[in-house]
C-alpha cells in the first residue's frame, strides 16, 4: 500500500480545513495585536518617547507573527488551489491595498526614529496606524463578502470568471464584518498594551480597548442578527462525495433560506459564538479592572470564537459563489491531491511545532514591559 493511502482522502481534506482555520486564527492572535497597536499609536501616545514605548511593545515581534500570514497564504496555494485562484484574483486590489499596508509598517519601524523631527515622526505614525488599521478592517470586509458569496463562475473547463467590482466589496454587511474585524483586533492591541506597558500608555489603552470590546459585542451581534434574518446561506444537494476529484461543477449547491441551519444541523456549533461573546465581555472587564495576562487571555478567546464561528457555520463551504451556487468551493471539491495533502502534512507536524517553540521562546525572552527609561536609556537601539 502507497504510504499516503494510509490516510483517507476525506480525512486529510477535513484535517486541511482545520489547519487552515488554525493558520489564519495563528494569524488573527499574534499579528493581530501588532495590527491594534498601530490603529493604536497616533492615540494612546501623546508625546514622542510614549509613542516609542507602544511600538517597541510589537518591534521585537511583529515580523515573527506575520510568518502566520505568509503560513496562511501557504497553505491556501498548496492544499486549496481553486480558492487561492478565486479569492487573489477576484479581491485583486483588495489584497494589493493589504499588502501597500502591509509594506508601510517595516518601513515605519526601521526608519520613524532615524530623524529628530516632529512632522517627520508624526508622518511615519500615521503610516503605523494605515499599516494597522487599513488590513484589519480588509479582512473583515474579506469575510463578509465570504459569507455573502462571491461574484464568481467557473465555465465547463474550470477557468474562473470573476464579475465583481472592488466597490461592490464594499458593500453594508461587509463593513459591518470590516467593523467587527477592527473593533476586535483593537481590543486585542489594548490588552496587549496593557500587559506590556505601564502610566500613561496603559491608561489609554485601557479606555480606548474597553470601548472596542463594546463595539465588538455590538457589532458582533448585530452581524449575527443580520446574517440570520437577511442573507441567504448554501446547501449540498444529492448525493455528497467527500473524496471524489477536485471539481467544483460536479457538485449540486442551492441557495437556502439562511447559515444558521447550521446550528439546527449540528448545535454542538453554538460553542464558537459563545466563545465570542464570552471572551469580548471578559476582555471588557479585564481591561476596566486593569488585568494584564488574563485580558490578553480573554481577548484571544473572543477572536477564537469569533473566527470559528464563520468557519463552522458555512462548513463544508469555503468560497460560496454568489452568481452561480454550482460552482462554489467546498472542502470536498477544491483540495490539492490525496498525495499533495499527505506530503504537506507531514510538513506540517514536522515544522509548525519548530514555529510554535521558537515563538514561545521569543516572547518568554522578550517578557516585561516596555518603560519610558528603557526608551531613554537606548534611544539609538530600540524605534
Amino acid at each position: 500500500m502507497i504510504l499516503h493511502q494510509l490516510v483517507d482522502f476525506e480525512i486529510l481534506r477535513i484535517i486541511w480545513w482545520l489547519l487552515l482555520g488554525v493558520l489564519l486564527t495563528g494569524f488573527a492572535l499574534t499579528d493581530g495585536f501588532d495590527l491594534g497597536v498601530g490603529a493604536l499609536l497616533p492615540f494612546v501616545g501623546r508625546t514622542d518617547v510614549e509613542r516609542r514605548i507602544a511600538i517597541n511593545t510589537i518591534g521585537p515581534v511583529w515580523e515573527g507573527n506575520q510568518v502566520w500570514f505568509i503560513l496562511g497564504g501557504g497553505a491556501i496555494f498548496a492544499a486549496w488551489p481553486p480558492l487561492y485562484a478565486v479569492s487573489f484574483s477576484g479581491f485583486y486590489l483588495a489584497m494589493f491595498a493589504v499588502l501597500a499596508a502591509l509594506i508601510l509598517r517595516p518601513v515605519g519601524f526601521k526608519y520613524r526614529s532615524k530623524r529628530d523631527s516632529v512632522v517627520w515622526r508624526s508622518s511615519w505614525d500615521w503610516a503605523l496606524f494605515v499599516g494597522g488599521a487599513v488590513p484589519a478592517l480588509i479582512f473583515g470586509v474579506a469575510m463578509g463578502n465570504v459569507l455573502q458569496g462571491v461574484p464568481f463562475r467557473f465555465n465547463e473547463d474550470l477557468m474562473v470568471f470573476y464579475d465583481g467590482t472592488f466597490f461592490g466589496l464594499l458593500n453594508p454587511f461587509a463593513l459591518l464584518t470590516g467593523a467587527v474585524s477592527v473593533s476586535m483586533l483593537v481590543m486585542h492591541g489594548a490588552a496587549w498594551l496593557q500587559l506590556k506597558t505601564d502610566g500613561a500608555v496603559r491608561e489609554r489603552a485601557r479606555a480606548i480597548g474597553a470601548v472596542a470590546a463594546l463595539v465588538t459585542i455590538a457589532t458582533y451581534a448585530l452581524a449575527g442578527v443580520w446574517l440570520a434574518l437577511g442573507i441567504k446561506g448554501y446547501a449540498l444537494t444529492g448525493t455528497i462525495i467527500t473524496d471524489g476529484p477536485s471539481n467544483p461543477l460536479l457538485s449540486d449547491t442551492l441557495r437556502t433560506a439562511g447559515w444558521f441551519s447550521a446550528f439546527a444541523e449540528r448545535p454542538w456549533i453554538a460553542v464558537a459564538p459563545a466563545a465570542g461573546f464570552i471572551g469580548a465581555i471578559l476582555a471588557f472587564l479585564g481591561l476596566r479592572a486593569g488585568k494584564d495576562v488574563a485580558t490578553l487571555l480573554y481577548s484571544k478567546l473572543a477572536i477564537i470564537g469569533i473566527i470559528s464561528s464563520v468557519g463552522l457555520t458555512m462548513f463544508p463551504f469555503i468560497l460560496p459563489s454568489s452568481i452561480d451556487p454550482k460552482s462554489s468551493l467546498t472542502v470536498w471539491n477544491s483540495s490539492s491531491s490525496h498525495l499533495t495533502l499527505f506530503v504537506m502534512l507531514v510538513a506540517a507536524v514536522i515544522f509548525v511545532p519548530i514555529i510554535l517553540a521558537y515563538t514561545a521562546w521569543v516572547y518568554k525572552v522578550m517578557w516585561g514591559k516596555v518603560t519610558a527609561k528603557a526608551i531613554n536609556d537606548n534611544e539609538s537601539s530600540v524605534y
